[in-house]
């Protein structure tokens, strides 16, 4: 068993999931939140400076860099030379960067190991993370990121992994939103949903989402989320600002970018993202 103590910030759907599967590779883990009823289980610090003061590893799993940069000020006087902090979030790249710097002043590592998949599989052990920053220290997490993940891909420098995760939620984000368009096509010319996504499953259409999502969708059944519409909102917005400052051709992005906000707008944003389907389906 692993006696070291691991900090947690932020124990939502992610943060949850996260300090699970590290206690159940045996390492201790104190973890904050600001609802930390979310958190029964696990053994809750009153503030994050109580988290940086006790632990040489935290990993961050906050839904966004803006509150990482307030995490990170708050605790300043609390930061040691040789801790590292593991962010597991999707932020943004120059906010990212802003962090990186203030970290460095102070000789605290910052890596990224972003998440490619929900809280359900994270939990399963079936999610995967990519990975980025220094070389070596990203090399001396691997007893906790194999507590987290079989896989992982390391993408660099820092930066390439938020990156990455971007690509990566761009196209699942739109393979949901196709499927959901699918499934209520198939039911509007008079095909059951149901019997459509089973037959789909076995043909060439069929993806990953179908396996994760699909019965959600044609049960319209969003509890308990494993990952948000909102969050997913949060990610298309960071896409779509990304590609203004690379000149890249997203025009999916910028429809589902409508997509969502009209879900969120309606009241869709902390329902699980197979909500998505919602917004194919005629409100009256």
């Amino acid at each position: 068993m692993n006696k070291e103590k691991i900090g947690i910030i932020g124990l939502g759907l992610v943060g949850t999931a996260v300090s699970e599967r590290l206690m159940d590779s045996g390492f201790e883990v104190i973890g904050y939140d600001v609802n930390p009823k979310l958190s029964k289980s696990i053994q809750i610090g009153s503030s994050p400076r109580e988290i940086f003061s006790n632990c040489e590893r935290i990993v961050l799993c906050l839904p966004t860099s803006r509150i990482v940069i307030d995490v990170i000020n708050e605790s300043r006087d609390y930061l040691r030379s040789g801790q590292t902090v593991i962010d597991t979030g999707t932020g943004s790249i120059d906010e990212m960067f802003q962090i990186h710097e203030t970290l460095n002043q102070n000789n605290v590592s910052y890596i990224e190991a972003t998440i490619a998949g929900s809280s359900e599989l994270l939990r399963k052990k079936e999610a995967k993370l990519f990975t980025a920053g220094d070389i070596s220290k990203v090399e001396n997490q691997q007893d906790l990121f194999s507590a987290l993940t079989d896989k992982s891909f390391y993408l660099g420098d820092f930066g390439n992994a938020t990156k990455f995760k971007l690509v990566h939620n761009l196209i699942i984000g739109l393979n949901r939103a196709v499927l959901a368009e699918g499934l209520q096509f198939a039911q509007s010319i008079g095909i059951d949903p149901k019997k459509a996504l089973k037959i789909l499953k076995e043909t060439p259409a069929a993806s990953g989402v179908m396996k994760t999502k699909g019965q959600r969708m044609t049960d319209r059944d969003y509890e308990p989320p494993q990952a948000l519409i909102s969050q997913h909102l949060k990610d298309v917005k960071l896409i779509l600002s990304e590609s203004e400052k690379s000149n890249a051709v997203v025009p999916l992005s910028n429809l589902h970018r409508e997509l969502l906000d009209n879900l969120e707008s309606r009241g869709f944003g902390n329902a699980d993202n197979s909500a998505i389907i919602e917004a194919f389906i005629s409100k009256n």
